[in-house]
């Protein structure tokens, strides 16, 4: 009876080192890589507590790295295509910004140069008109009083009152008497003081 329990215990010992020495046998193979023991053996090692990695899809893909690594780098350029949809957006509203500006000042510069042309226009006219009422004022002047004093009777008073101005200026300058009294002198009482009231009222 003893031997038989003896035997028995033997045999036991036997199997568990057998199966002792087969796992490590596996897990030495799977260790060179000869063979995938980890993931065959998985459910039964996590009973025991090991942790198994993810089982790959084709583990025997020699391209796989070179795919890892191409897909990184298809991220990276995706990333960096975004960034440079961003900063051309930027870049299309800094243009826009840019380009207001630009029609801003380009309507300012119109303006600014219509009014030049305008002032220019008018100090032109100016000159023109005060060439004219010297010219006039030369004219009339050199012609005897009495003549003289007839035409500006046919002329508005506005016109009148100009060639007076223009002649009391040209005597200034010249440092002479203005004739320009003697003419008021000459024309009808009613007629002088009409003009005389608007020099008077407009200096």
């Amino acid at each position: 009876m003893a031997g038989s329990t003896h035997s028995g215990l033997r045999i036991i010992v036997l199997v568990l080192l057998i199966v002792v020495l087969s796992l490590s046998g596996l897990l030495w193979f799977d260790f060179l890589g000869i063979i995938d023991a980890k993931y065959r053996f998985s459910p039964v090692l996590k009973l025991v507590g090991f942790e198994t990695p993810t089982e790959l899809t084709n583990p025997d893909d020699i391209l796989l790295l070179d795919r890892e690594r191409l897909e990184k780098q298809i991220y990276a350029l995706d990333i960096k295509s975004e960034e440079l949809d961003n900063r051309e957006n930027d870049i299309v509203l800094q243009e826009a910004e840019v380009q207001q500006k630009l029609e801003t000042l380009a309507e300012k510069e119109k303006s600014l140069e219509d009014r030049e042309k305008s002032f220019n226009d008018r100090l032109k006219q100016y000159e023109d008109r005060n060439r004219n009422l010297r010219q006039a004022s030369a004219y009339f002047t050199g012609m005897p009083p009495g003549d003289a004093v007839a035409r500006l009777l046919e002329m508005e008073d506005q016109d009148v009152i100009d060639i007076f101005r223009t002649t009391e200026a040209i005597a200034q300058e010249a440092g002479t008497d203005s004739i320009v009294s003697y003419w008021l002198s000459l024309m009808p009482a009613d007629r002088a003081a009409v003009i005389n009231r608007k020099m008077l009222k407009k200096p």
